[in-house]
């Protein structure tokens, strides 16, 4: 039964990495290529050298992808070369099949959604901690050596490669690269860390606390307990930290003025919670006796 989970698991990872690729694919070729936008990575320079010099965009790529296998390979060792290895070569494919056509005739539109695509192609490879190869490798290889990040140097080289576009196709579509990197940055924040975003109030009461811990009782609000110590004056109490969803919060906030408006509340916001959380209809059986 392990093995059968384990062979699903791996399968569902596979399929996982080729829609990943694929969405790659069409963001470059019915997006940035028919615009002659090179947003960075080995595909921004195939798009350079497609316009300059009319190279196929999946040979150059896969040129390239060839070259930093090899790199890899000599500099990283045998494990992160076949990690990135499958990616590497299902770019290129995916770029061969995938048909370019100028799906939308604005440029800046076609960069916010263009970026937008790219984004979530890259979150589903980063989920699965697989990569597509090209500009990746150097800076891996730059970190192990020289203890740069490689967020630092995949910048610089993303940058460069935007920078070249003002050769190639000029200023305007220099800006629109360096936009499209901006938005894809932004989106895959927002995707790695935004969709099951909740908030986290912390709330202390001078004489309220019992029936605050009661009436989230009633509501089914999961809710920790913390011993605190004032920093002056050095009295001991408890604070409450409740985790509720975005949709929840202001309705918890106005829950929580009603019993003590004068009440001590913090509020964080929380990219994740995972675990932790009592189900629906058990109510805090305990707390409530």
């Amino acid at each position: 039964m392990a093995k059968i989970r384990q062979t699903e698991s791996k399968l569902l990872n596979l399929l996982l990495l080729i829609i990943g690729i694929e969405i790659l694919a069409v963001s470059i070729n019915m997006f940035y290529a028919p615009h002659e936008i090179a947003a960075g990575g080995a595909t921004g320079i195939a798009i350079l050298l497609e316009a300059t010099l009319g190279l196929n965009i999946s040979v150059v790529v896969m040129l390239i992808n060839i070259v930093m296998l090899i790199l890899s390979y000599i500099f990283l060792g045998k494990g992160t070369t076949l990690r990135i290895a499958l990616g590497s070569v299902l770019l290129p494919i995916c770029l061969a099949i995938t048909p370019q056509i100028k799906l939308i005739g604005d440029p800046l539109l076609t960069v916010i959604v263009g970026g937008a695509i790219f984004a979530v192609g890259i979150s589903i490879l980063y989920q699965l901690d697989a990569s597509s190869g090209g500009t990746t490798v150097p800076p891996l290889i730059i970190k192990k050596y020289f203890g740069i990040k490689t967020s630092t140097t995949l910048l610089m080289i993303d940058g460069m490669i935007c920078l070249l576009n003002l050769f190639v196709a000029g200023i305007e579509t220099m800006f629109l690269a360096i936009l499209s990197q901006i938005l894809t940055t932004i989106v895959m924040n927002f995707i790695e860390t935004g969709l099951d975003r909740k908030k986290v109030i912390y709330v202390m009461s001078e004489h309220d606390l019992e029936e605050l811990k009661q009436q989230l009782a009633y509501l089914g609000k999961a809710l920790t307990i913390f011993n605190v110590t004032g920093g002056y004056t050095g009295n001991e109490r408890e604070m409450l930290m409740i985790v509720v969803e975005n949709p929840d919060y202001h309705h918890m906030l106005k829950t929580i003025r009603n019993i003590d408006a004068e009440a001590f509340i913090l509020v964080a916001n929380a990219a994740e919670a995972h675990g932790g959380v009592w189900r629906d209809g058990e109510r805090y059986d305990k707390l409530l006796g």
